[in-house]
């Protein structure tokens, strides 16, 4: 057998052996998220607390998720966040289950409905974050900014990401919606 054929077989011998799931390795390059081998359509995941001099301990924790099926439906997302503020001992927080989630980029914007909470404010309400991925420097915002008291906002809606994430706390990650454009 020539060296050729030798690389030929082996390399036939490898794909027979790893079978689909090796194909699909091989050519799917970008599985990404989950643990199906297909990639999410988005994704929003990850825990940060804001930067506040004053000492105030505000955390945010996402795990968000839309699935490659309901690509073009951002309100199929699933998933909760949570996010809590504190200071000498008091404070609130409050938990969300997840109704819509777009990203763009390194930017992703979640809505939800607030499920669990000890804040009233917040009891029953929709509320949206966005979050901005960029490494060492996160930001994030939040739909119940300025002195408004109605918190509720439209599904996929929030404010810019405006707030800083305290150094080395953030550790976002925002899976890219890839959208399927017509070509007519």
């Amino acid at each position: 057998m020539n060296r050729r054929t030798k690389i030929v077989a082996v390399a036939a011998a490898v794909l027979l052996t790893l079978g689909a799931g090796g194909v699909a390795v091989a050519s799917g390059g970008d599985a990404g998220h989950g643990t199906h081998g297909v990639r999410e359509a988005a994704a929003l995941t990850g825990t940060a607390k804001l930067y506040r001099p004053a000492g105030d301990d505000i955390t945010f924790s996402f795990d968000a998720h839309l699935a490659a099926k309901d690509n073009t439906d951002p309100q199929a997302a699933t998933g909760t966040f949570r996010f809590s503020h504190y200071k000498d001992g008091k404070g609130g927080y409050a938990v969300a289950k997840v109704d819509c989630l777009t990203t763009g980029g390194k930017v992703a914007v979640v809505t939800g409905q607030v499920i669990e909470t000890d804040v009233d404010a917040f009891r029953n309400k929709r509320v949206g974050v966005s979050v901005h991925d960029d490494g060492k420097r996160d930001r994030l915002g939040y739909s119940w900014v300025g002195k408004e008291t109605n918190l509720e906002v439209p599904p996929c809606l929030s404010a810019a990401p405006f707030e800083k994430v305290l150094p080395g706390t953030g550790d976002f990650t925002v899976l890219p919606w890839r959208l399927d454009y017509p070509t007519e």
